[in-house]
């Protein structure tokens, strides 16, 4: 990077840091550490929401997944506008009524305290593993731009995201992200931009998408039902409602940012426009990875997209088997883009059989395309048994890195700092709220008072931004970080979302049926997760379904008589 893109990165990114914490300055009680004192708008609430889920993974892996496979993903996000409602009919208004600082409070009132520890115990499990993946995601820019090992820049990121969460708390975490969603956007508009401004004078934007189309990467509906696709619209409608109903409606990194609203209204509002939003803003996302996908029709693509292991290989004892696998590379690249350019011919004279003809062709280039780097990655397994072969996070990085114009690269690795930042940040304060409240002041130190409350939040911060650090050094063989996030939290939200649908509505079934049912269900799911019988997306079904029917027939063998408390709208 030049001297310009590096001043722009640090002065955006100390520019934040500083503004968010002197913006919580004074921080002194728990509502105001934990829930920011419950004094935020709906827009603030509505990006902070946003910030938390759409991390540097967000920004990293979603365009390299659509390069690689397509526009699928975005089915992933269908259930999401109808669970935003069902949550502003139901979690929003009770969880502000019960003045909670965590969703497993309510769980105690409506069962008893293992109930309460069980769903606790499983999202520290979770996001705990979840937040070291989102710190990775950042740590590989900087490995890639510096050129040097991952493990370094891990603990510089995680390091520098403990050190505002800790001093801010919620209220910085929800005004620096303010800030950040902004920048977000603009950054990501202007990347877009930059894509079809460098294609060639005859591809403009929509010739980009007819050409990424006809080599299969437009392929964003899929109504073919399928157990085992994770993306369509039956598994996305359905499973994704209950994954974003779990996610939002339980995980305290989301609950922890809507309780922050003024009141219920904004609290509502700022979610109903996340569900508004949302799925537009991860369609532009996915957009610009099949731009990036055209645009590397008609420039030369890296053989292997994350630098610093394909440096390794050339330094090693194989360079020569590598310079061979360079060659094959670079000649199929040549005859590649000459077909791509008769495709280019043919779609402007609008000719069929030619677009056929040349469309087979361009496909079988990309499947050997596909041969020769598989080829790459055995050799770099041959030469390092423990080689990170999945350079998929790295695509998109690549592209912003060599081809972009000074400052605007520096503005967009701010962004992926920035979206890093804000999703890390939220999830370690609502690491350290459930550490604190669900066990440190319910078990160890019950009667303390608000200042011995807010600095165990900050050692329970300090302490959970390690653990996702050593986390986070284990992260390069899971491969697409967005799809891993994902798949991580199928295996929990299901069962937790059930445990909350029994205390809501099954209002006759007590503590130890639910807790039974919860573990029963979590089982099956793993069960089911693992041998991979279906795919991810409808483990938060089978979770959920699980714990409530279960519930309700242990209900009937135990006949235990439930707590009574009002919960209702």
């Amino acid at each position: 990077m030049s001297n310009l893109d590096w001043a722009v990165l640090l002065i955006t990114l100390l520019g934040i840091v500083g503004y968010g914490v002197y913006k919580s300055r004074g921080t002194r009680s728990m509502d105001a550490y934990l829930l920011g004192g419950q004094s935020m708008p709906w827009y603030t609430v509505c990006l902070s929401v946003m910030a938390t889920q759409a991390s540097a993974i967000t920004f990293l892996s979603a365009p390299g997944l659509a390069y690689s496979s397509g526009m699928s993903f975005v089915q992933f996000y269908f259930g999401l506008p109808l669970a935003m409602i069902v949550l502003c009919i139901t979690f929003v208004p009770i969880f502000h009524r019960l003045k909670v600082y965590t969703a497993y409070e309510f769980l105690e009132q409506r069962f008893d305290f293992k109930t309460r520890a069980l769903t606790a115990f499983l999202f520290l499990i979770q996001r705990g593993l979840s937040t070291g993946i989102t710190i990775y995601a950042p740590a590989i820019i900087l490995s890639t731009i510096l050129n040097i090992n991952v493990t370094y820049t891990t603990l510089f990121m995680g390091g520098l995201v403990i050190f505002y969460t800790v001093f801010g708390g919620t209220k910085a975490v929800s005004y620096t992200q303010l800030l950040q969603m902004t920048i977000i956007f603009c950054g990501l508009f202007a990347a877009g931009v930059m894509v079809v401004h460098l294609l060639p004078e005859s591809v403009g934007f929509g010739k980009a998408i007819d050409i990424a189309g006809k080599m299969g990467r437009t392929n964003a509906i899929d109504f073919d039902f399928s157990w085992t696709n994770p993306y369509n619209v039956w598994s996305g409608i359905i499973g994704g409602f209950f994954l974003q109903l779990s996610y939002f409606g339980t995980d305290q990194s989301q609950v922890g940012r809507y309780l922050t609203g003024s009141s219920v209204g904004q609290s509502r509002l700022g979610l109903l426009m996340n569900g508004l939003v949302k799925i537009p803003m991860q369609f532009l996302i996915l957009l610009i990875g099949i731009l990036v996908f055209t645009f590397y029709q008609y420039n030369k693509a890296p053989l292997f997209f994350n630098s610093y292991e394909l440096h390794k290989l050339e330094r090693s004892e194989h360079k020569a088997e590598l310079a061979n696998i360079q060659l094959k590379h670079d000649q199929l690249f040549e005859k590649k883009k000459q077909e791509v350019e008769k495709l280019d011919v043919a779609l402007s004279a609008n000719n069929q059989a030619l677009i056929n003809q040349q469309r087979t062709l361009v496909k079988q280039y990309d499947e050997e395309g596909k041969t020769i780097r598989e080829e790459l990655k055995t050799l770099m397994l041959k030469n390092d048994a423990d080689a990170a072969t999945n350079d998929n996070n790295y695509i998109f990085l690549s592209f912003v890195t060599e081809y972009l114009p000074k400052g605007l690269i520096g503005l967009l690795i701010a962004i992926i700092f920035l979206a890093s930042m804000g999703s890390t940040a939220s999830a370690l304060n609502s690491l350290a709220s459930t550490t604190v409240v669900d066990i440190y002041k319910r078990l160890i130190n019950k009667s303390g008072n608000d200042g011995q409350y807010v600095n165990a939040s900050r050692w329970a911060t300090i302490l959970w931004g390690v653990v996702c650090i050593i986390m986070a050094l284990f992260t390069s063989k899971i491969g697409n970080l967005i799809e891993a996030v994902n798949i991580l939290g199928s295996f929990i939200y299901g069962t937790i979302l059930g445990v909350f649908l029994v205390a809501f509505y099954l209002k006759r079934v007590g503590s130890k049926a639910v807790f039974y049912a919860a573990i029963l269900a979590e089982a099956i799911v793993c069960v089911l997760g693992f041998q991979e019988v279906v795919a991810y997306l409808w483990l938060n079904v089978v979770g959920c379904l699980g714990v409530v029917i279960f519930a309700y027939l242990f209900q009937k063998l135990i006949k235990e008589k439930a707590i009574e408390i009002e919960a209702t709208v």
